[in-house]
């Protein structure tokens, strides 16, 4: 269940002095308000241990609701439509009067979200936390009502065109088998869980002309010779793994964000809860809103645009994962150097390169660059919640990189696929920008 201490956070994040009824000038949400429905969105995602390109797509069309409302009522930001491949012309309805856009926009956000997610239901009781809390500072009944009968409607609409994107095709697809030739991906303990979304380079990008525009420099080729390239890249990591400074290891844990996580306890394996990429820099940037006193409008527009390129970043980086197919370090390690090395974090379920979280957090970062500027110092703390104590970084893309090299210092990705992907994901993110951002 959602944690019923949202509805304390959500009065002092609207500044709440007391629960007694009083009529509003105008609305007093702000961008601490979109971050407590990401963060309550993330929470049915670990209970749901979803899978991080799933994730990111659930953001993103549970941003878009919130974005739409926005652009329906307020001056200066743009729709999406002939923007976005193939998203509708959505009409500001007529017959629905007298509600509260920043309150609809967030209740759009969560109606999408409840439809889309497998344990979405459970938003429910956060929904209702949410609007008994407005009804006590003083919004109308007519308001709750009609900002409710807007949601839905917006909602609708979005729910239709994910619909379309092709990911409920998915399901048909026949279960990918492990090729199990020499450099080739296979299952990974301790879960050795299998493949996760082979298909999703068939889901509709958002932005990208297709799911291979981004696409990388091949990875360096596998070999078991001592003298080979990649025999070098396995020694790297097994050297690491051997000496890893408490630094790396810091580094490495903070950035693991790998809901697949198990620990095995003898016969028995338990799930670890922990948050996806998406859903770690989409903390990041409700960071930067408040940080940068961002208003409610302009902080639904930046996690739309980063919830965007996260999306997309996925699609482009799951096209490449499973065409070149490689190795990972866990498995070529310990056929080809030490049958009992370990890497410090567990092996995520798919193919190694290039590192995912190297590509979406280049991603994001440059999306986050272009609105708060390339010096923006913050505090993430985005994870504290599980164990983790904040870091702190002076730009988006110093963040970026610590994070695609946690990958090598975790021995979970080969260094040309941190490298690589950081390249493949600014270039997702510029695109992104160049589409979306500089209309805005």
């Amino acid at each position: 269940m959602i944690k019923r201490y949202w509805f304390y956070i959500f009065c002092a994040a609207i500044g709440m002095q007391s629960c007694k009824p009083k009529p509003l000038a105008k609305e007093a949400l702000g961008p601490a308000n979109i971050s407590h429905v990401i963060t309550a969105m993330t929470d049915i995602m670990v209970h749901d241990i979803t899978n991080p390109p799933l994730a990111a797509r659930f953001f993103a069309y549970s941003c878009l609701s919130g974005y739409e409302v926005i652009v329906q009522n307020s001056d200066g930001y743009h729709s999406m439509y002939n923007r976005l491949h193939g998203y509708p012309q959505i009409g500001k309805p007529d017959s629905i009067q007298g509600y509260a856009v920043q309150l609809s926009a967030l209740l759009a956000m969560l109606e999408t979200a409840q439809k889309m997610q497998p344990s979405g239901k459970q938003l429910a009781a956060y929904e209702q936390q949410l609007l008994d809390s407005c009804s006590r500072i003083g919004y109308t009944a007519t308001q709750l009502q009609q900002s409710q009968r807007y949601a839905r409607y917006i909602s609708k609409a979005v729910l239709a065109y994910a619909r379309a994107d092709g990911y409920n095709k998915i399901s048909n697809y026949a279960r990918y088998t492990p090729v199990n030739k020499p450099g080739t991906w296979y299952p990974t303990p301790p879960a050795f869980l299998p493949a996760v979304e082979p298909y999703f380079k068939t889901v509709r990008t958002f932005v990208l002309d297709s799911s291979a525009q981004c696409k990388p420099v091949p990875p360096i080729a596998y070999s078991a010779a001592p003298s080979s390239a990649f025999y070098k890249l396995m020694q790297l990591n097994y050297t690491e793994g051997k000496t890893l400074p408490a630094e790396h290891r810091v580094i490495a844990a903070f950035w693991d964000c790998n809901p697949f996580a198990v620990e095995d306890d003898g016969h028995l394996q338990m799930a670890l809860k922990k948050i996806s990429p998406g859903a770690h820099w989409l903390g990041i940037a409700g960071i930067a809103c408040i940080q940068a006193k961002k208003d409610f409008a302009q902080s639904m527009q930046v996690m739309t645009m980063v919830a965007i390129g996260l999306t997309d970043g996925f699609i482009s980086c799951w096209d490449e994962k499973y065409r070149s197919n490689r190795i990972r370090p866990e498995t070529a390690i310990r056929r080809h150097i030490d049958v009992n090395w370990r890497p410090l974090l567990q092996t995520p379920p798919f193919p190694e390169y290039p590192s995912g979280h190297s590509v979406i957090s280049a991603a994001a970062a440059c999306i986050l660059t272009h609105y708060f500027g390339e010096q923006f110092a913050y505090k993430d703390s985005v994870e504290q919640s599980y164990g983790l104590p904040p870091r702190s970084f002076t730009s988006f893309q110093q963040a970026a990189e610590e994070a695609a090299i946690s990958r090598v210092y975790g021995g979970i990705h080969f260094k040309d696929a941190a490298d690589n992907g950081l390249i493949q994901g600014k270039k997702a993110g510029e695109l992104v920008w160049a589409r979306l951002g500089t209309t805005q």
